[in-house]
């Protein structure tokens, strides 16, 4: 992941007027983005992009964003969408969306994960 320092370093400090206890950590070219233990956000190809599910997913899509690929050459999207970048200078819907992906990290981390059951092919 190419990243532009000055856009992060922005990105960031806009966020800590926003987002209470936000810490911010260097991973694989980009800057992960977390509010207390939430991995909420990432900052990455000069772009910021928060967490989706559900409940939040259309509010990008109307607004013609697309879904974080961390190898444009490749079909594998995860679950963050790119943030339309008129947000970053409006420090209340900034606020509004980035607590929403903050909510759906603390929800996404007290899921059960499902395990495999394993088959006995002994019979």
């Amino acid at each position: 992941m190419a990243m532009n320092s000055e856009f992060a370093d922005e990105a960031i400090e806009r966020l800590q007027r926003v987002v209470s206890g936000l810490r911010s950590r260097r991973m694989f070219g980009g800057v992960g983005l977390y509010s207390g233990e939430q991995f909420f956000g990432i900052v990455a190809f000069d772009r910021l992009w928060f967490k989706v599910d559900d409940s939040n997913r259309a509010d990008y899509e109307a607004r013609g964003m697309g879904p974080f690929k961390p190898f444009p050459d490749r079909p594998t999207a995860m679950s963050y969408f790119e943030v339309p970048a008129d947000l970053l200078d409006d420090a209340e819907e900034l606020r509004v969306w980035a607590l929403r992906s903050v909510a759906i990290a603390r929800r996404a981390k007290k899921l059960p994960v499902k395990k495999s059951r394993k088959t006995s092919s002994r019979r």
